[in-house]
């Protein structure tokens, strides 16, 4: 066993599993027992634990934890924005890089337009607090009740309206809601324990995670290219090509050839690939990355 450890919770259920595909891609190998809810890490100097990221703020706003992934969701329905350091902003969700969106939903065929029309309806939600305080800023009494569940289902048989999170808006469509406000919108926070931040031991192990997980998730979004290109057409391939920095040009054996390597958004390849063929570049390869780091 290491002499120091970290104490770092990871979320159980709906983002589980894109936390820990991410902590793969960041360079942590990891194996999860479901039955102990424990994540074993090959750095030993790492003790993880699965939790509900509705727990986890709480956790380590006490120090049980030092750190943890959660949601902003549950670190403000919880209370704890003050005792926790939000280390790092992590955006992605259990279907993709995307915030979570926390709204206001009734039925389609409701006479309600907004918070203002909420005076004295039943509203059912997981986000008590958060709701509470939101009629209070709107300057509105309304019934607020917690739903353990199929929130979508209850409106407008059960309550007025409901506050739910979505991705898409796609399950509040299907049970034939419609959004009439949006209250924020929701990331992964890395956060710590203030106290486990001044240690300067595991600050900087914290750090070092965030650096890796940050650069795991960048790379989600871009792909490697590299080409071979004739030296009388490179100036109009780099004209085509977009890049963190200048592309990578290096000679190849054939002095009239050079090879160009770069880095670009993953949604521009489509597009962009029968421009640089079209430019004179031969040999194109995509490649994936595992991290970006800037």
């Amino acid at each position: 066993m290491a002499e120091r450890q970290l104490r770092i919770g990871l979320p159980k259920g709906s983002l589980q599993e894109a936390t820990i595909a991410m902590f793969i891609k960041a360079g942590f190998a990891m194996s999860v027992d479901e039955r102990q809810y424990k994540p074993d890490f090959d750095d030993e100097e790492l003790w993880g634990v699965l939790l509900r990221a509705q727990e986890m703020p709480t956790y380590v706003a006490s120090g049980i934890l030092d750190c943890g992934l959660t949601g902003l969701d549950w670190i403000r329905e919880r209370g704890v924005e003050d005792n926790v350091i939000m280390v790092a902003d992590l955006i992605y969700a259990k279907k993709g890089m995307r915030p979570f969106k926390w709204v206001l939903a009734v039925h389609e065929n409701s006479d309600i337009n907004g918070p203002q029309d909420l005076q004295g309806k039943r509203v059912a939600t997981e986000l008590v607090e958060v709701t509470q305080k939101y009629l209070a800023d709107h300057g509105v009494q309304a019934q607020v009740e917690f739903s353990w569940g199929a929130t979508e289902a209850k409106c407008p048989s059960l309550v007025d309206a409901i506050i739910e999170g979505t991705e898409t808006g796609t399950t509040l469509a299907a049970n034939n809601l419609r959004i009439v406000d949006v209250l924020f919108e929701s990331t992964t926070q890395f956060i710590a324990n203030p106290q486990a931040w001044e240690d300067s031991w595991k600050r900087q192990k914290i750090e070092n995670i965030t650096l890796l997980l940050q650069g795991a998730l960048d790379a989600e979004l871009k792909v490697g290219l590299k080409m071979n290109v004739a030296q009388q057409d490179l100036d109009a391939v780099i004209a085509v090509l977009p890049a963190l920095k200048r592309p990578t040009v290096s000679p190849l054996a054939n002095g009239d050839w050079v090879a160009v390597e770069t880095i670009i958004d993953a949604d521009l390849v489509r597009t962009l690939i029968p421009r640089l063929k079209a430019a004179g570049a031969e040999g194109i390869i995509e490649y994936p990355l595992n991290k970006v780091i800037v």
